[in-house]
């Protein structure tokens, strides 16, 4: 049941993404009032993958909401599949999101939160009062910059566009995990000239689909990628990069820059709740038996409960638990959690 207005409810979940949307689907279970907002859209975060992206997660182990994911080919989700599912989630259990709406403030009083948000297209802005506040806002904000001359060009991105964008282009793209393994392969077959900088000697297998590597070495072994190890890129023009490699300096011709070197967390919210963070990666502080942070009523689920990800150690699969534990704490009874549609029928 999702409430607007000045009544009191009994959470604001700031988050639209899949633990997020779990989160809601889990109060209005519970018969919980609450309001969920989301600043961008629905599954911001997987928007944002590149076209026919696929999951390393099997359907399974991301499904929400005891809702089974089903895939075309009973493969691993597409983005596009993926985004499908979301909506699908939303629409049969009539979850309430607003959208282009964000925070303002997170205050706190005698036990009340007061949250005030302004919506991105009309301005408007919005106050809700609540006995909790749960965030699933996740964790990819900002790009992670490299603050080298040049990055600001028209011509380097932070993220790949439809490689359909990139025939005949000669692109260089910096990073070696998976993104940019992934990237080096589809640009190539689209029929882009791929270069490759990664500043270490060797490709990270732990960091990259297990498909895609032998794919990827296959390409570099027989020289359709130029492959530069242990390099590092230093300048960016409208035509050309300059590289220091072990070698010595090395310029290389290109069209476009791909800067595939992962995402960081952005903290404001967390400080502008209180909440303590890590100063290694801005994990914020939180209890393992109920995700609440230091500031009592506020708690974070999903992968925002990482921080900037240094490894990866949260991702949909291994958050669900997250929604059990926040619910059991703020109903004081033991959460059921989401049947799975993979697991064995009762006898």
């Amino acid at each position: 049941m999702a409430l607007e207005g000045r009544a009191l409810l009994d959470a604001v979940i700031v988050g639209a993404g899949p633990i997020g949307i779990e989160m809601a689907a889990a109060l209005k279970r519970e018969g919980l009032s609450y309001v969920q907002i989301e600043r961008g859209y629905l599954g911001q975060t997987i928007f944002n993958y590149p076209p026919d992206t696929r999951f390393f997660s099997s359907p399974e182990r991301i499904a929400i909401a005891g809702i089974p994911l089903l895939t075309l080919d009973q493969n691993k989700a597409t983005r596009e599949e993926y985004l499908t599912y979301l909506r699908s989630v939303v629409v049969q259990l009539q979850l309430n999101i607003n959208f282009s709406e964000s925070v303002e403030s997170i205050s706190k009083d005698k036990g009340t939160f007061t949250v005030r948000t302004k919506h991105a297209q009309t301005g408007n802005e919005a106050q809700y009062q609540a006995r909790n506040v749960i965030l699933a806002i996740g964790d990819m904000h900002k790009y992670r910059m490299l603050g080298i001359p040049g990055e600001e060009r028209s011509n380097v991105s932070h993220a790949m566009r439809d490689p359909h964008t990139y025939l005949g282009q000669r692109v260089l793209i910096v990073g070696g995990k998976n993104s940019a393994a992934e990237a080096a392969i589809r640009l190539y077959r689209v029929g882009a000239h791929v270069s490759l900088s990664y500043r270490k000697a060797e490709l990270p297998s732990e960091s990259i689909k297990y498909w895609i590597l032998p794919e990827l070495k296959a390409l570099i072994n027989s020289g359709m990628i130029k492959f530069y190890p242990s390099s590092n890129v230093t300048e960016i023009g409208a035509d050309r990069a300059s590289l220091a490699t072990e070698q010595g300096a090395v310029t290389i011709a290109l069209d476009y820059a791909l800067l595939l070197t992962g995402y960081v967390m952005d903290p404001w919210l967390y400080k502008l709740c209180g909440i303590k963070t890590s100063p290694e990666n801005d994990q914020p502080q939180w209890k393992a038996d109920t995700m609440e942070t230091n500031v009592p009523g506020i708690y974070v689920a999903g992968t925002a409960a990482a921080g900037t990800q240094k490894p990866y150690r949260y991702f949909i699969e291994n958050c669900h638990e997250h929604v059990e534990r926040i619910v059991a704490a703020i109903t004081g009874k033991p959460a059921s959690g989401f049947r799975r549609f993979f697991e064995l029928p009762e006898s």
